[in-house]
């Protein structure tokens, strides 16, 4: 796992979220993906935030390129993928972590995410994870929306 920080310092997000983690014990850790086409390849970015109460949040961020899939379900499904195995390896080799899951997926039915958000909230939560889905918080998707373009 690749992760930077904003100012483009490469980072192990398991020591990087440890440290924050044992530095603000009440920080709230987010993960959540996102994705846009641009070109001939999507850009799908993971972000992992910080979120401390009453002081703003911070967060780190992976960035990949990949050809473009076939259709849209398929493109916000592996959204979900890349988020879960960041979630999973954070809760393996941190145990007790708390942190909750952002899925970038709309609750309304005029979106067509709005068909994935029962699968992936599902996986999610049979997991025990907190899981945030439009219009709720978005903080770790909002992150990567910032470098997906």
């Amino acid at each position: 796992m690749n992760f930077r920080t904003v100012s483009n310092t490469k980072v192990n997000p398991i020591i990087y979220t440890a440290q924050i983690i044992q530095k603000n014990p009440f920080v709230e850790t987010h993960i959540g993906t996102d994705s846009q086409r641009v070109g001939s390849y999507i850009n799908y970015v993971t972000a992992i935030a910080y979120r401390y109460p009453m002081k703003g949040v911070h967060y780190i961020y992976n960035k990949h390129a990949y050809p473009p899939n076939k259709d849209n379900w398929s493109r916000l499904w592996f959204e979900t993928e890349l988020t879960m195995k960041v979630a999973e390896r954070l809760a393996l080799n941190l145990p007790g972590i708390r942190f909750e899951i952002d899925m970038d997926y709309n609750n309304d039915k005029d979106y067509m995410s709005h068909k994935l958000v029962s699968s992936a909230k599902g996986w999610a939560e049979s997991l025990g994870y907190k899981v945030n889905i439009k219009p709720t918080k978005q903080i770790a998707t909002r992150a990567a929306d910032q470098h997906c373009r």
